[in-house]
């Protein structure tokens, strides 16, 4: 990755982004980076470029020219890589998040004998729920049985020591741990360096689910030594609605000789256009690859990467993050602390761009809230039972958007919401 430094500060590309107006006119104030990033200004030009060249080259467009078609898919790699602290051929973009994990699970998750548990945690994404409990009945196995949840302790957060302690005692039952790196719906950061060396002791392959973590906190997926790990591109990473999705698989299933869901273009390049019967696949993560790559919803990926590297990576941003977070955490509790419970820990290792907010009020108070705040231009999200998530992301939100938004959360907690 090519990094340009600069005086970072938060918001520094906001001119970069084409951010929603707000009802009134103006710019919204908009904080949903873990739902869906903003637009980068580069994506439009990004898309049009290669549907000018599809005009202009039509199927040529694949093999001739600036970066050919079947190259495409490598373009920003070396950004994406270094973002997950992996190796360039230990990374792929393809297809979308959850059929990633199904792939994924395809080729990783083998229960055989006792060891047949897949371990998870209660209340994780719906969508990573359901792969789960179907690639268990695919296998034949009950989920009431052989599906295992860690349950949130009173603080309605994951703690790391009570996964060690469930491998220490059933670790030899486990088949495979699929764990996130930021959990939904609390903003919980997770060490995952300890998660890991957790399932190496025991013995059992770890997958990762990286759809908030990915552009938000430093990862160092190859150090750790997770199996495998999938994410989405259209959060922090800014590439569009439903755009093309990412994955990781460690160096050491480079040669990787079991089963798994073959696709041409997981097939050996030097070979591919012999259009022989038999799957030679690639060597690395883009064995993986089922179909050609979207070349439509890969430019805006790479229209954003190029930011990144220009922010000067996520270690320039994650300093700023923490600064944004730190400052929305003291003014809530200097100003709305009667109000407003942060659920997000706070600890600076343990938070990434979003605070996960509960109105101290009830559920019912906490979405009039969160109706206020949208009707006077405010995008956050909700998240059932009771949480509004704010995700402040550095590369387009400021310092005033958390003043603005402490300013409009004390105006519009009414009587009934204190």
């Amino acid at each position: 990755m090519t990094v340009i430094q600069t005086d970072s500060a938060p918001g520094q590309f906001r001119d970069r982004f084409r951010i929603p107006h707000a009802p009134g006119g103006g710019d919204c104030l908009y904080l949903v980076g873990n739902s869906l990033g903003a637009q980068p200004k580069a994506a439009a030009d990004a898309v049009n470029a290669q549907l000018e060249r599809w005009a202009q080259m039509g199927v040529i467009g694949h093999f001739d020219g600036p970066t050919p078609w079947l190259e495409f898919h490598r373009l920003g790699l070396d950004t994406l890589a270094e973002l997950v602290g992996a190796r360039v051929h230990e990374v792929v973009v393809m297809n979308t998040l959850t059929i990633n994990l199904h792939l994924m699970m395809t080729s990783f998750f083998r229960p055989q004998g006792q060891r047949r548990r897949l371990l998870m945690e209660r209340g994780a994404f719906p969508s990573d729920r359901y792969a789960v409990v179907s690639q268990l009945q695919w296998h034949g196995l009950d989920p009431d049985r052989d599906l295992a949840e860690l349950a949130p302790r009173r603080d309605r957060l994951l703690h790391e020591e009570d996964l060690e302690d469930y491998l220490e005692r059933y670790g030899d039952q486990v088949a495979m741990v699929l764990w996130p790196g930021v959990q939904y719906a609390t903003g919980q950061v997770f060490d995952l360096a300890r998660i890991a060396r957790a399932c190496r002791k025991a013995g059992t392959v770890l997958g990762l689910d990286l759809a908030h973590a990915v552009g938000n906190v430093p990862l160092d997926l190859h150090e750790i030594g997770a199996d495998f790990a999938v994410w989405c591109s259209y959060k922090y990473l800014n590439s569009g609605p439903a755009a093309v999705a990412g994955c990781f698989v460690h160096e050491r299933h480079r040669d990787f000789d079991g089963p798994r869901l073959a696709g041409w273009w997981g097939h050996d390049e030097h070979s591919r256009f012999h259009m022989g019967p038999d799957f030679k696949p690639m060597r690395g993560a883009e064995g993986w690859q089922i179909s050609e790559p979207p070349i439509l919803t890969l430019a805006p990926l790479w229209a954003s990467l190029d930011l990144f590297a220009e922010a000067g990576g996520l270690p320039v941003l994650r300093k700023l993050s923490l600064e944004m977070t730190g400052h929305l955490a003291h003014l809530i509790h200097e100003r709305l602390a009667d109000r407003i419970n942060i659920i997000t820990p706070l600890e600076p290792h343990r938070r990434g761009c979003q605070l996960s907010l509960q109105v101290r009020a009830g559920r019912d108070a906490g979405r009039q809230l969160f109706e206020r705040l949208e009707a006077h231009g405010v995008i956050c999200d909700w998240r059932e039972p009771d949480i509004i998530r704010a995700a402040p992301v550095p590369l387009y939100n400021t310092l005033d958007d958390i003043e603005r938004l402490v300013d409009l959360i004390d105006q519009l907690s009414s009587a009934r919401t204190r």
